[in-house]
């Protein structure tokens, strides 16, 4: 079997040459061979090494899964936003209807001035226990976007550890494909 580097390094002398040295006819240069050098590019892309196809495929699929993971990311978050509004939006409207409550009880309670006091006592707890049920929904949001988060930076964590491995992938077959004495042949 043909070493395919030297057989890449070969075609690449052989376009360079076609480059850099125009036919002469009777003291007069011509241009390049397009013909010749096309063919000289296809043979070169023949012999590259499996290698480099191989890498050029993990580049896209890698490419592709982060694309898709910055989708998926927007995605969740705008989905937790969403989901804290709704649930701001239901304490904010449960903590009116309770205080609402409270202030017709009061109302109520306003008639007998010995049952003044225990009214406002209730009407104050009723409200006070309103804004305890607003920000426990408003925590559980944050709680709930805080963990939508997390599981979206463990899952680009993991695409980015899988791009490094293929990079390192292709860093060590670059390596192992030129080696010195490959080098010396050029």
């Amino acid at each position: 079997m043909k070493d395919s580097t030297t057989d890449v390094l070969r075609l690449l002398d052989n376009l360079k040459a076609l480059a850099t040295k125009p036919r002469t006819f009777l003291g007069i240069a011509f241009g390049y061979d397009p013909t010749e050098m096309v063919m000289q590019i296809q043979q070169i892309r023949a012999t590259l090494p499996r290698e480099v196809k191989d890498a050029a495929s993990v580049t896209r699929e890698s490419e592709r899964l982060i694309d898709a993971a910055r989708e998926e990311a927007d995605s969740t978050v705008g989905q937790a936003a969403a989901q804290a509004e709704r649930l701001l939006a239901e304490a904010r409207a449960e903590a009116e209807r309770i205080v609402e409550q409270a202030r017709l009880k009061h109302e109520q309670m306003v008639a007998d001035s010995d049952v003044l006091k225990i009214a406002k006592a209730q009407a104050e707890e009723v409200r006070n226990a309103g804004e305890r049920e607003s920000n426990q929904m408003r925590r559980g949001a944050d709680r709930y976007a805080q963990d939508v988060l997390e599981n979206l930076e463990r899952v680009v964590g993991r695409v980015l550890a899988e791009v490094e491995r293929g990079r390192a992938e292709l860093e060590a077959r670059d390596t192992a494909v030129v080696t010195p004495r490959d080098r010396v042949k050029v």
